[in-house]
């Protein structure tokens, strides 16, 4: 393999713990100057914080080799540039999408585009009906998710992630989200050529086997 790439919760860290072992396994990959990046699909932080939070495990990361589908995402919409923006994500999550045509948070018409992240417990009913009503709204908008992950272990115990949410307002508008995150192949390819590898000489070190080994198998990776 000529490069690698690293999921972080539930690989290098469960949520706020260190797993055993990881930070000497990222010490062996730079001494050996191997490429690598770390991807994840957490929308409720920033990449500086992240950076920030492998530090404190003893990873040294610059926020650069982190890749998260806030960036896949804002990317994709600054190439489109046109049309409202309605985002349901973090305020850490923000700043990757500056620049862009963002509608107020109380906006229930005129967005093209309607990006679901992580809110954890911000989510409710009437903002998932918010959601809902944007897209009702415009039958030419743009279902977007940042990542499609069911689940994840949280301090208190394993909690619903994105996936369910999309689901919902995907059952409701019989719409098809967009993806840009794991398991979707493109969240995999742009990894890919951010490092400059071919796909098949990537190995994706991860802890989902669905969205983490099956969507890099589909992409043309290899995993573990």
């Amino acid at each position: 393999m000529q490069a690698i790439l690293f999921d972080m919760d539930g690989v290098l860290y469960n949520s706020e713990e260190p797993i055993p072992g990881a930070a000497e396994a990222l010490k062996w990959v730079r001494t050996r100057e191997i490429p690598h990046l770390f991807v994840t699909n957490t929308t409720s932080r920033g990449r500086d914080a992240l950076a920030s939070k492998l530090a404190r495990f003893g990873i040294a990361a610059d926020p650069t080799v982190i890749m998260t589908p806030c960036e896949a995402a804002a990317d994709w919409l600054r190439l489109k540039g046109d049309g409202g923006i309605a985002l349901f994500v973090r305020p850490a999550a923000r700043p990757a999408f500056d620049g862009l045509a963002c509608l107020p948070d109380d906006a229930e018409s005129g967005a093209h585009y309607v990006v679901i992240g992580d809110l954890g417990s911000s989510w409710n009913f009437q903002t998932l009906n918010r959601a809902f009503r944007l897209l009702h709204a415009n039958s030419e908008a743009t279902l977007i998710a940042l990542g499609m992950t069911r689940y994840w272990r949280a301090p208190d115990g394993i909690s619903l992630d994105v996936a369910p949410f999309v689901a919902a307002l995907e059952n409701a508008t019989g719409r098809k989200a967009m993806a840009f995150g794991k398991p979707a192949p493109a969240f995999f390819h742009a990894a890919a050529d951010r490092l400059g590898v071919p796909k098949s000489e990537i190995l994706m070190i991860g802890d989902d086997l669905e969205t983490d080994i099956a969507g890099a198998q589909l992409a043309g990776l290899r995993a573990a």
